[in-house]
């Protein structure tokens, strides 16, 4: 299923932040200001170096974390502040995660059946065990793993299946949205194309939007429609990804797109990777605004600079 763009966003972020407040005299700003959409079947990607802010964006939109400002609306509800029970309930049905470490994420003690089934067993979807159990099964053969790994522990699965089964927890409570925080960073490379290749076929069928967090810009490229650049907490530059990739403009993303590695070695061996510091780049994100370009393409900056990246 192709992304809607003709509907109404079924995710939109305003202005959001999230502070964390260390002491009396200091407080990080992991993210400062940051706003998107994302549309029914569509795939977001969220890219950026480490610390700059993915995985928090992410977990203040599940509301693991409380967003110190501004506002999250999803699929007309406003979720950013105090809930109602039926926003409650609409989040923690119709929004799910796959997390980053698929062995961390899931409880040692119990079997994967249990685990699959726990959002059923809270929310009290099924009628009789047996319909339990048919569900669980189905979901299993979904991404690929078989009906006898219901009575397993997580503990006798490879690191590929342990994300699958993440990846099943999160579609038994079939979700409108799935944020996937760096879903396959701890994989092996051919692990990670059955699990993105996975997910890709699930969305096909399902319609479910993506929220992808990584740092694997070829990844992002692969499984994204639009792509988001953090920085720093800052949201840099968005746009649909070839946008990004055919004309990158803040110099914080044609860093990131100058390191990719080529294939070929006599590319890789003569590629000049470009540089970026904040510190010593002039820029000031404070100053800087999130400016429409073109079609869909944003960058942060202020108009001079803009200006300047465009003429270059």
């Amino acid at each position: 299923m192709a992304a809607n763009y003709n509907a109404e966003p079924i995710l939109k972020v305003e202005h959001m932040k999230q502070y964390f407040r260390i002491s009396s005299s200091f407080t990080v700003k992991a993210v400062d200001d940051v706003s998107f959409d994302i549309y029914p079947g569509e795939t977001y990607g969220l890219v950026g170096e480490s610390g700059s802010g993915k995985t928090t964006i992410g977990r203040g939109i599940i509301r693991l974390y409380d967003p110190t400002g501004g506002k999250i609306i999803f699929k007309g509800a406003e979720i950013s502040g105090k809930m109602s029970k039926e926003t409650q309930l609409l989040l923690r049905t119709k929004m799910q995660m796959i997390f980053q470490d698929p062995m961390a994420s899931l409880n040692p003690r119990k079997k994967i059946g249990d685990i699959i089934g726990e959002g059923l067993d809270i929310h009290h979807l099924y009628s009789t065990q047996e319909e339990r159990k048919a569900k669980i099964d189905a979901i299993l053969a979904k991404v690929g793993l078989a009906a006898e790994h219901y009575d397993r522990y997580p503990y006798q699965f490879s690191g590929g299946q342990r994300q699958r089964v993440g990846i099943a927890r999160a579609l038994i409570m079939n979700p409108d949205l799935i944020i996937a925080d760096e879903c396959i960073s701890a994989l092996d490379v051919s692990i990670q194309a059955q699990v993105v290749n996975l997910m890709k076929d699930i969305q096909e069928e399902t319609g479910a939007a993506y929220l992808f967090i990584a740092h694997d810009l070829s990844m992002v490229k692969y499984i994204s429609d639009r792509i988001g650049v953090l920085h720093l907490g800052r949201m840099l530059e968005t746009g649909t990804k070839e946008e990004i990739f055919s004309n990158p403009l803040h110099p914080y993303t044609r860093s990131l797109l100058s390191a990719i590695p080529s294939p070929n070695p006599r590319v890789e061996k003569e590629k000049i990777a470009l540089e970026y510091d904040y510190a010593t780049s002039g820029i000031d994100y404070n100053k800087g605004t999130l400016t429409h370009i073109d079609g869909t393409h944003y960058v942060h900056g202020t108009p001079e600079e803009i200006a300047k990246w465009q003429a270059e």
